[in-house]
């Protein structure tokens, strides 16, 4: 029995995968002939009826996100504008055809033509001439012994005369205009061709467009700087996408005609900026030329987030009215250029919140003097504002200790010039030193790290000079002194090594006069010390925020940004304590004391004087003279910093040769009453009459 029922099953098997085989070629078959049917009998009904719909999709550029001072006021806006665009649908479309077009644009549209070069007008004659024009350019021999059609084309170009050239008329060059900004653009891809078209060009153009394929409507916004010139190269500047790094955006969602941010804050914080794009997807059916329906579906876009920054922009504006009546009173004091800086920034958070610059180049005609980003961009021998650093670096090798003494009198050391202090001050210890800027007290702790125990016991060499610069290059690093201070903008100068490093120049390392810094880095080092010792990474941005239609509130917090702290110097309290003390000191007895020893608000800090020997003129008219750069960096108050500066006026006349000295004492002094006296009353920021308006980059 058992037997018998094995085999029973066994002869069920096949039939089910008979059956199962069978069901399977049925429903093949029956996929085959409706494939069949689908492809021969209606194949040509379901081309017409795909032939009969399109389907279009824009890309509606989105404004980029706010900028708010810390107060939220306003800094950086949005005007919003509207481009024409074209776009090439393939890179096969004809020169001519896209001529074309632009005569047809050039009767609706008025364009600029200054940004017309010579090889644009070569190129636009030799489009314009008939192919038996052009064979006459160029010989048939000449053609049978060139090796490319480019070169070819470049002997063409150099053909072109500038009679021929300088005959085109004003119709030909805005065409020409209109046909260059039409060829810059990518295939699929709106390229501008103006921005900030009037009511009236639009009304035409709205008119015209079906008779301009490719050419369209963009709505679009300019940047608009409410404070005017104020610290307007900050907030940086926008522009296209640089054809370096178009890979680089393509593969973030970018398209080849976005504008971007090409510089400091807006490059920096380019993808918080960037506004959602809205999308628009317009599919029309069609039937015998009729259109029976037609379906848009729109995805909003979304401004980009705002940013809220550290700046003051009422203190900005008043830092920046105190240096140019500053300037104006200076007169013909500087050697070549009328410039100065200054940085104001809270030393316990690093929050930069003010940072103005002035610079009117000698011989030249500028619309702004306004040089606020040369803060961080150019560097200086800022001179005996850094022996802060200075002894508390001396200190911390051992080569002195809090009241130590040495006798301030001229050095004479082999194959140098003599080394002294502006006067011979006699027995000084770290405190004095401080207060009366002795260079002699630098000059003996840099020789003592260089195993030099002037004058009976010099025994320094090549190699212990060397370790000399390594340590006191490193010690000042920690302050932010020849290093990167952190500030969130995308470049910035650590400025520069002296390099060589002879014997002579150690000592003027420690004085000031060899290495060079930025005023941010001289404010960065200050406020170290007004710190006890922190280094805070310093910032411009402090939160970002979501958009709201309404401009006077700000949105929800995205994200924070906490203060950061970058090192802690390595110097022991009692150090920092005692080099704080010299500081006040000279507010109160030292160089300084005479405008600040009275002050309410208890300053502390450091002058400095740097030797400088400027070149003017070329050739056999080129002669050096010689001035300083005059430097103050201080905090207040001495016992709860709240504030702390770096003021840097360069490359002044000696005093004998009609320079104005005092102009960094000056400069901090004003900018100190009014960051206190804004404590009590504040007026708010004045908005420029004539806001400026953005020309993004090409």
């Amino acid at each position: 029995m058992v037997r018998a029922s094995k085999r029973k099953k066994k002869h069920h098997v096949p039939t089910r995968l008979n059956v199962l085989f069978f069901a399977v070629f049925v429903l093949f078959s029956v996929l085959i002939l409706r494939l069949g049917v689908v492809q021969i009998v209606e194949g040509q009904e379901f081309v017409k009826e795909l032939e009969g719909t399109s389907n279009t999709t824009a890309r509606i550029d989105a404004p980029r996100g706010l900028m708010y001072d810390r107060f939220g006021n306003v800094v950086v806006d949005n005007e919003l504008e509207l481009s024409v665009t074209y776009t090439n649908p393939s890179r096969s479309t004809s020169s001519e055809t896209m001529l074309g077009i632009a005569k047809e644009l050039e009767q609706l549209i008025d364009v600029e033509t200054d940004r017309i070069t010579e090889r644009d007008k070569q190129d636009y004659i030799l489009m314009l001439m008939t192919q038996e024009e052009r064979f006459e350019l160029v010989s048939r021999e000449e053609r049978n012994e060139l090796e490319s059609s480019t070169e070819e084309y470049q002997l063409e170009v150099e053909r072109i005369t500038e009679e021929q050239t300088d005959g085109l008329t004003e119709t030909d060059l805005r065409v020409l205009a209109i046909y260059r900004e039409m060829s810059r653009g990518y295939a699929n891809s709106p390229q501008r061709i103006k921005r900030g078209i009037t009511e009236a060009e639009a009304h035409k153009l709205s008119e015209n467009l079906y008779r301009l394929p490719g050419v369209d409507i963009l709505r679009d916004s300019r940047r608009n700087y409410v404070y005017g010139e104020s610290l307007r190269s900050v907030f940086g500047s926008t522009g296209t996408i640089p054809r370096e790094k178009v890979d680089y955006y393509l593969a973030r969602g970018y398209d080849r005609s976005d504008i971007v941010g090409t510089s400091y804050l807006e490059l920096q914080y380019e993808d918080v900026l960037r506004g959602q794009k809205a999308v628009v997807e317009s599919i029309t059916h069609s039937s015998g030329g009729t259109t029976v329906d037609h379906t848009v579906n729109e995805r909003l876009g979304q401004r980009g987030n705002d940013l809220v920054l550290s700046v003051d922009m009422e203190l900005q504006q008043t830092l920046e009215g105190i240096i140019s009546e500053e300037m104006k009173k200076a007169g013909n004091s500087f050697i070549l250029d009328r410039s100065a800086y200054a940085v104001m920034m809270d030393p316990r958070t690093g929050d930069i919140l003010a940072m103005a610059g002035f610079n009117d180049p000698a011989g030249q005609t500028r619309e702004t003097n306004a040089d606020h980003i040369g803060n961080v961009t150019k560097a200086f021998e800022m001179g005996s504002s850094v022996k802060a650093a200075s002894v508390l670096t001396g200190f911390e090798a051992g080569v002195a200790h809090p009241g130590k003494s040495f006798n301030d009198r001229p050095i004479r050391l082999p194959s140098t010039p003599e080394k002294k202090s502006v006067r011979n001050y006699g027995w000084v210890n770290d405190i004095r030193a401080l207060e009366v800027s002795s260079n002699v007290y630098m000059f003996e702790m840099a020789m003592l790290m260089a195993n030099c125990n002037y004058p009976n016991n010099c025994n320094w060499n090549n190699n212990s000079v060397a370790e000399a610069y390594n340590e006191i290059r490193y010690s000042f690093s920690q302050f932010g002194l020849g290093s990167d201070t952190g500030i969130d903008l995308p470049s910035s100068s650590t400025g520069l090594s002296g390099g060589s490093t002879i014997y002579g120049n150690l000592l003027d390392l420690m004085i000031g006069q060899y290495d060079t810094y930025t005023t941010l880095q001289l404010a960065q080092y200050i406020s170290t010390i007004a710190n006890d010792g922190l280094r805070m990474q310093p910032r411009l941005v402090t939160e970002i925020r979501e958009p709201v239609s309404n401009t006077d509130e700000q949105g929800a917090v995205i994200q924070k940004f906490e203060p950061q702290v970058l090192n802690r110097i390595d110097m022991s309290e009692q150090y920092i304590s005692r080099v704080q003390q010299g500081l006040r000191g000279v507010m109160t007895r030292g160089t300084a004391s005479s405008r600040f020893a009275n002050k309410s608000y208890q300053p502390a800090g450091k002058t400095g004087t740097a030797q400088v020997r400027v070149a003017v003129g070329t050739g056999d008219n080129r002669q050096f003279i010689d001035g300083n750069t005059q430097t103050l960096v201080g905090y207040a108050p001495y016992n709860n910093p709240e504030i702390a500066f770096a003021v840097v006026v360069p490359n002044v006349k000696l005093e004998r040769n009609g320079g104005r000295q005092g102009m960094a004492q000056e400069i901090a002094s004003q900018a100190l009453d009014a960051y206190f006296e804004m404590k009590d009353v504040r007026n708010g920021p004045e908005k420029a009459e004539r806001p400026i308006l953005e020309q993004p980059e090409e």
